[in-house]
C-alpha cells in the first residue's frame, strides 16, 4: 500500500467517525471538495500544510494521524517474511544459450553484464 493511500483511508475513516461530509470538511479547512476527495482516494499526495489544516478541523494532532497511518500500513504489510518471498532466478548468458540451443544473434541486445541477465 502506498503512503498516500493509507493517509487517505485514515482521513476518510476519521472524517466519517466525526460525522462530517466532504463538503463540511472542505468548508472548514478551505480546501476544495474535489481535492479532498482525491486525497481520500489516494490519488493526490497531500502537502504538509493541507494535512495540518485538515487535522486541525478534524480535532486531530498530526502525531495521532501519523500513528493511525502507521498502523494502517502495518496491517497492509505482507505476512510472508522477505527472506521467504520468491525471487526471479538469475542466470548467465551462457546458460541462456545452452537452454535455447543457439548463440545470441548479431542484433542481440546486451546492456547488462552477461552474468546478471534475468531469465526470459
Amino acid at each position: 500500500m502506498l503512503l498516500r493511500h493509507a493517509i487517505g483511508h485514515v482521513l476518510r475513516r476519521i472524517r466519517l467517525e466525526r460525522r462530517l461530509t466532504l463538503r463540511d470538511l472542505a468548508r472548514d479547512s478551505r480546501v476544495s471538495v474535489p481535492y479532498l476527495s482525491e486525497i481520500e482516494r489516494g490519488r493526490k499526495e497531500v502537502s504538509s500544510e493541507i494535512l495540518a489544516t485538515v487535522c486541525r478541523v478534524l480535532d486531530l494532532s498530526l502525531a495521532e494521524l501519523l500513528d493511525a497511518v502507521s498502523r494502517e500500513l502495518g496491517e497492509a504489510a505482507p505476512t510472508t517474511p522477505a527472506a521467504a518471498r520468491p525471487v526471479a532466478p538469475v542466470i548467465s548468458l551462457e546458460s541462456r544459450t545452452e537452454l535455447r540451443g543457439t548463440a545470441p544473434g548479431p542484433h542481440a541486445h546486451v546492456d547488462a553484464p552477461s552474468a546478471f541477465l534475468l531469465a526470459a
